[in-house]
């Protein structure tokens, strides 16, 4: 994947427009169907390094080291792993819609969603987990983004693991269906960008 990770894109543009998260959201939903309907596998690591790119605009999830597979006890699924700052409260299949809203809420906003109170970054992963609990969850703000936006972002992070849609239902919501017919491609971001360093021609 030779234009790096979703990490290595946001340090060059910083923030990503709405239509391009459209189609960057459309295919890793597509990879996540496939992952929890198919294999039955919670990836339990969706972050931005962890989202590969090529000069194509292909998005492909990596890193399936910390993945689970559903049929293990419930006590397994349950042993926290992954990367702390992108996870949520709970491990099954919605676990992964978490994760992915909070990617896409920080392409957009340019920054990590959940902001520590001393704005130096959070000092543990239970600093972070408290603000996750008592805190609401973050949201796009509304006079920023497009409505369907912003229900897409609050579709996805939810507290309550029950009220997140699922792969399947965030692939037919309003968002992505917005950009469907622009024949939007992700070669127009990623062409003009620097190709990372550690990654190979």
């Amino acid at each position: 994947m030779d234009r790096g990770s979703l990490a290595d894109i946001i340090k060059q543009v910083k923030t990503i427009l709405e239509p391009y998260l459209a189609v960057l959201c459309k295919q890793v939903l597509e990879g996540l169907l496939y992952l929890h309907h198919e294999r039955h596998v919670i990836h339990r690591d969706i972050k931005p390094s962890n989202l590969l790119v090529n000069h194509k605009g292909e998005v492909k999830i990596t890193d399936f080291g910390v993945s689970a597979v559903l049929a293990s006890s419930i006590g397994q699924r349950d042993t926290f792993v992954g990367t702390y700052n992108y996870s949520g409260s709970s491990y099954d299949y919605k676990s992964d819609i978490w994760s992915l809203g909070l990617v896409i809420l920080e392409c957009a906003i340019g920054r990590f969603p959940y902001t520590p109170p001393e704005g130096e970054g959070w000092l543990s992963f239970y600093e972070l987990l408290e603000a996750i609990v008592d805190q609401p969850p973050p949201s796009a703000p509304a006079d920023q983004f497009s409505p369907e936006f912003c229900s897409f972002i609050s579709s996805c992070i939810q507290k309550d693991p029950a009220e997140r849609m699922s792969a399947s239902e965030l692939l037919n919501h309003a968002f992505i269906k917005k950009f469907e017919d622009k024949d939007l491609d992700l070669r127009i971001l990623v062409e003009s960008l620097e190709q990372p360093m550690n990654v190979p021609e």
